[in-house]
């Protein structure tokens, strides 16, 4: 394969399994994940909270050592060669890396003449970043005076300082407000566009992975769902989506309300406590509303709002992992999946 070919990332068949310690079962917290990145893309990993994308992260950036299976970062083995991975890639945790004691300008030059640079170009480099960033006016104030969304483009520069063909970036925007989450977005957008970079982008965020990843791969239980382009997984989804909130559910009757209707296909009836509700789709859900409303007022299903929607990734791991994104499974207390 021509280095031009080569994948940024490959993981084949990881496994890590966390010890329960005593008395506790063992945590499977990957489970044979495979995939593999194009360079120069923007690929997300996108799960809910524990679906082992921040431990698929620490995998490929030497962090930590799976139970069995490989990975490779620029073409090299994470655990073979992981002084050549670490030189080719440069990693965002979710907690901020900066010291809060110094000034982004320090901790720049800090971070540059670790990683070996010198003096003179280090200089260079962290006022290129920090005009880059637009943290220039902020270079001389203290980190733990700056706002978050500023706190989080000097983690990202300080993950660039190194100039890295592959950049990871673990759950980037989490705890940002929405306007410091869309100037993070378009730093993203800009960098992948502008640096020839590969970005992988690991976020719980429905929408940053439709907004920002290339390609991305739904995680669930250490497992991937599905792998593809936002628009390719939306499209292998027929028809539109039906929503109907439930109250109080009986989970047997609203699924024998549901059969009776035809026309609505990958039916998920989901209820938690004293709330629920049902999905499905149909090629014109709009049209059929109605004969959902009576067949449920006789089947004497007390319901809310119905809606109807084009497909969205939400609909895709709903779809593909059988229940809805939002609800965690832990605790979801009665689902029932029904191909009508």
């Amino acid at each position: 394969m021509s280095s031009s070919a080569m994948p940024a990332v490959e993981v084949d068949h990881l496994v890590k399994t966390y010890s329960g310690g005593r008395k506790q079962p063992d945590v499977r917290a990957l489970d044979d994940l495979s995939f593999a990145i194009p360079a120069g893309t923007v690929y997300g990993l996108l799960g809910p909270n524990g679906a082992g994308k921040s431990t698929t992260t620490k995998i490929c950036t030497t962090l930590s050592a799976a139970t069995s299976g490989s990975a490779r970062v620029s073409g090299f083995d994470v655990r073979g060669d992981a002084d050549a991975v670490r030189q080719h890639i440069g990693y965002v945790s979710q907690g901020t890396a900066a010291d809060p004691r110094q000034t982004p300008m320090e901790n720049l030059m800090m971070s540059a003449r670790l990683r070996g640079i010198s003096r003179p170009d280090a200089t260079d480099r962290s006022k290129a970043l920090l005009a880059q960033f637009d943290l220039s006016e902020a270079a001389d104030r203290k980190v733990s005076k700056l706002s978050g969304g500023m706190r989080r483009k000097l983690d990202v520069a300080l993950g660039l300082v190194h100039s890295p063909s592959v950049l990871f970036l673990d759950e980037p925007t989490t705890g940002l407000d929405p306007e410091a989450r869309a100037e993070m977005w378009a730093e993203i957008r800009r960098l992948a566009a502008e640096k020839a970079l590969t970005v992988v982008l690991t976020t719980h965020y429905l929408e940053e992975a439709d907004e920002l990843a290339d390609r991305l791969v739904i995680i669930d239980h250490g497992r991937s769902v599905i792998e593809g382009t936002p628009s390719e997984l939306k499209a292998t989804l027929d028809g539109d989506t039906l929503s109907v909130e439930l109250l109080e559910p009986d989970v047997a009757a609203v699924r024998r309300a549901a059969e009776s209707i035809p026309a609505l296909r990958h039916v998920v009836v989901e209820a938690r406590g004293t709330s629920g509700r049902l999905f499905a789709r149909a090629d014109d859900p709009a049209a059929i509303i109605g004969r959902v409303i009576s067949a449920f007022d006789s089947a004497g299903i007390e319901f809310g709002a119905v809606s109807v929607s084009r497909p969205s990734l939400d609909d895709v791991y709903l779809h593909y992992a059988g229940r809805a994104y939002q609800i965690d499974a832990g605790t979801v207390d009665n689902t029932d999946k029904v191909s009508a």
